[in-house]
This record gives C-alpha cells, sequence and structure tokens, in this order.
C-alpha cells in the first residue's frame, strides 16, 4: 500500500486538529495501578490483541498485555520478517497458552498490517519502526480497532499530520489509544506532576532535559540482502525510519518537559553532528548528538521559557538520563524510579514505584472496558514533532518555528517502497537544506 494515499487522505484532517498550542492534561486513567489492574480484569470478556511489528519491542509490548490482563489473548501478528514472527510466539509461550496464533494469522511482508487488521481483534500493538507508523495508525483507526501506539509516532511534519488526523477519527469511533511514553504511567512521575502543577515549584521559568548514554546496537549490510532490507533491519539510522535518536529516544524527555509546561515550543535552534559514526555503512546517516534550545510561550509574567535538550550516544561519555525544571519556587528532578522537589515545598518519592511499561497496558485495557475516553496520540504526536524540530533545526543550520515544522511538506518515506534498491539519505549538513532534493508538496 502506497504511504502516499494514506498521507493524501488525511493531511487536510490533520491542520484542524493540530491548532491547539496547549497540550491537553489529565488524559490518563485516573485510577491506583491495583485498582486499575483489578478493575481491567473485572469489566469484561476476552481481549483479543493483533501485534504489527514482532521484533524486541513488539513482544516486549505484547508480553505486558499479557501481564496486564489475566483474558487477553494475542490473535494475530505481523511483521515484515517471518523469524521475527517465530522468535515473538516462542518467546510469547513461556507465558502459556495465550499466544497459540494459527498460521493463518500470522502475516509477512509490508502489507502485514493489513492482514493484522482484517482479523477480529480488539486491540492492535503498533511496533514497527517509526517511519510505518502513520500509515498504520490512520489504517488501524480506520478498521475500528482500539491501539497501543508506540513512540514516536512519525518522522516528519507529513506523518504528524496524518496521525493528528487518525486521532480526530479515533475520537469520533470512541477508540482507546494509549501511547508508549510511559513515564506518563509511572507512578513516580505522576506523583511529582501533580505537585509540580499544583504549584510546588512555582511558574516553570526554564527547564533541561538529557538522554546522554553509549552506542547501541548496529547490523552490518549483509551484500546477500537488498538495500531495503538492510536500511529496515539497520533501521535505528536512518532517519526515514527511526526520526534520528533525538526522535526515537529522546523523545521520552521532550515529552516530559511539554507536559510539565503544558505547552508546545514556538521555535528553536540546534546543534548536532556525528563524530562517532563516521562509517555510512554501519550507521547510515544519523547525528550522534544533539543540543536544542527550545523557546516556549511566555509565563504570566511576560517572559519567554526555554528548554535546554541534549541527547548523545556515544561510548565513554558521562551519561545522564533525567529532566530538571527550574520554577519561582524551587526545582523538580525527575528520572525512572526517582522524584524530587527542593525549594519551598521539599518532597522527594517514597513510595513503590510500578512498572510503567505493564501499566501502559492495564490502562488501556481498562478504558476499553469500561469505556472511559483515552487517547494519547496527540500529545504524544505534539511531543515527537517538538523533537522533529530540534532535529530540523540541527540538520539544517536554521531557526525554525513550530508552524513551519508542522506544515513541512517533506515526506521522509520511500515513494513507493518495495524490498528493492534503495539509495541512502545524504549526512545532513548544517547550512545545507535537508534532505537536499525538496520534497513534493502533497495535495489534500
Amino acid at each position: 500500500m502506497n504511504r502516499r494515499a494514506f498521507m493524501r487522505k488525511t493531511a487536510a484532517l490533520g491542520a484542524a486538529a493540530a491548532l491547539p498550542s496547549v497540550l491537553r492534561q489529565g488524559s490518563l486513567v485516573a485510577t491506583a495501578p491495583d485498582a486499575a489492574r483489578a478493575r481491567a480484569a473485572r469489566l469484561g470478556s476476552e481481549l483479543r490483541i493483533g501485534v504489527i511489528g514482532c521484533g524486541g519491542r513488539g513482544t516486549g509490548a505484547a508480553t505486558n498485555a499479557l501481564e496486564a490482563s489475566p483474558d487477553a489473548r494475542i490473535t494475530a501478528v505481523g511483521d515484515l520478517f517471518a523469524e521475527r514472527i517465530d522468535s515473538c510466539l516462542a518467546q510469547l509461550a513461556k507465558l502459556g497458552g495465550r499466544a497459540e496464533v494459527a498460521p493463518a494469522n500470522r502475516f509477512v511482508g509490508l502489507q502485514a498490517f493489513e492482514g493484522v487488521l482484517s482479523t477480529p481483534c480488539d486491540v492492535v500493538i503498533l511496533a514497527t519502526p517509526p517511519g510505518f507508523r502513520p500509515q498504520h495508525f490512520a489504517a488501524a483507526v480506520d478498521a475500528g480497532k482500539h491501539v497501543f501506539l508506540e513512540k514516536p509516532v512519525a518522522v516528519d511534519g507529513t506523518g504528524i499530520r496524518t496521525v493528528l488526523a487518525a486521532a480526530a477519527r479515533a475520537d469520533e469511533r470512541r477508540l482507546a489509544v494509549v501511547a508508549g511514553t510511559q513515564r506518563r504511567h509511572e507512578t513516580s512521575y505522576r506523583e511529582a506532576m501533580e505537585r509540580i502543577r499544583g504549584g510546588a515549584i512555582g511558574d516553570i521559568v526554564a527547564a533541561r532535559v538529557f538522554w546522554n548514554m553509549g552506542s547501541l546496537w548496529h547490523k552490518q549490510p549483509d551484500p546477500t540482502r537488498s538495500d531495503a532490507e538492510n536500511q529496515i533491519r539497520n533501521w535505528l539510522y536512518h532517519t526515514w525510519l527511526s526520526g534520528d535518536h533525538i526522535v526515537e529516544q529522546h523523545v521520552h524527555n521532550i515529552d516530559i518537559a511539554n507536559w510539565a509546561l503544558g505547552a508546545n515550543p514556538v521555535r528553536c535552534v540546534a546543534v548536532g553532528g556525528r563524530q562517532v559514526r563516521t562509517d555510512p555503512a554501519n550507521f547510515g546517516h544519523i547525528f550522534d548528538h544533539f543540543a536544542v534550545d527550545f523557546e516556549y510561550p511566555p509565563a504570566r509574567d511576560g517572559a519567554p521559557r526555554f528548554v535546554l535538550s541534549m541527547a548523545r550516544q556515544q561510548d565513554g561519555t558521562a551519561g545522564r538520563v533525567e529532566e530538571v525544571m527550574r520554577g519561582t519556587r524551587g526545582m523538580a528532578r525527575l528520572a525512572s524510579g526517582f522524584a524530587q522537589i527542593t525549594g519551598e515545598s521539599p518532597w522527594q518519592f517514597t513510595g513503590q514505584n510500578n512498572n510503567p511499561y505493564l501499566e501502559e497496558h492495564v490502562d488501556l485495557h481498562a478504558a476499553i472496558r469500561s469505556g472511559t475516553p483515552l487517547n494519547e496520540a496527540r500529545d504524544l504526536a505534539y511531543s515527537t514533532l517538538t523533537a522533529i524540530m530540534g532535529r530540523t533545526a540541527a540538520y539544517t543550520g536554521a531557526e525554525v518555528s513550530w508552524d513551519e515544522a508542522l506544515n513541512d511538506p517533506t515526506d521522509l518515506f520511500p515513494r513507493d517502497l518495495q524490498m528493492g534498491a534503495l539509495p541512502q539519505a545524504t549526512v545532513p549538513m548544517p547550512g545545507r537544506p535537508w534532505p537536499p532534493t525538496p520534497a513534493t508538496p502533497k495535495s489534500p
């Protein structure tokens, strides 16, 4: 299926869906973790789950979905590669007999998502490389499925508009959508954010967000495989598939900044580059470090607010993964399993933290069974677009505004993708446009 057909159908709706600049808050199911799990188990019959994307993240999400509800079953699976399906089902078999998928419901290839969506599953897990996400999400909503939507939701503005349009249709159909930004389902983060938004640190005037770490896995190209297959198997290192690591990974920290400030940035400038990833055969064309200065709407006193974003994937460097918010009355530091507020209202999280990867599915299943409105797609789309803004600013050296990022006609997904020859994109060079070939504008 041609992804651009989806884009043309949904781009016009996306502009209307994207108009609000302030994030909608309070979209999570407001129940304690144990109560939510008990409620999910109580409220109804079997949940049939389809998995689109059977790699490590898809297998992990499917495992969490089965753990979240004792009457959930995996009933359909799809992936571009057959061996991924085999390894996923072998892993899920360790949890009992709730992932015994009939051969007729195992789908392989670029159209595997259509096969999964054609089955009578209630929920789909979307966990392919992010470049495929807009097309798959739009198709899932149109098929009337509830969705677990892994982060990020897109790799370019065209994809974001598609996701926003599909999110609006999900609302109309009363479909539940939970995003893979697990910090929003983590007890320590929820308790800290309740205090922050209640004024514990006063008005937030600035923030710093970090994901600095070493290198990740990579797959060397296999000369017996096509260009397209080699790129997809090594998807982290190609922007059309991952969005670069500022989008694919650092979106978690950027999402917390947007959540805490209750807004999206209005513009940004950035620097970035590749000092370590100099071998395009193994590391594609993405960067290995970014630093972005995001400007947010003014505080109540009229002063602009800024968020420093830093992301790095270089071995032998100092690691740091956290968010720091500075307010007029104090400061908050957040990291997975840790939350602390200093200043006029000191506090530190000391309770029992939950497993947020599990809680995502507990909340999703409870919302489905109770009919509680729950749609996290917009918040994740806005946070993804924030990361895309930062990437574009670093790639080009230009100042990028929110409206420019949202309305950018660039579509990074290859036209009429086939599993054959596929040229690799050039390495971005600040001071020059990227991608170097202007994108063809999409008509509604």
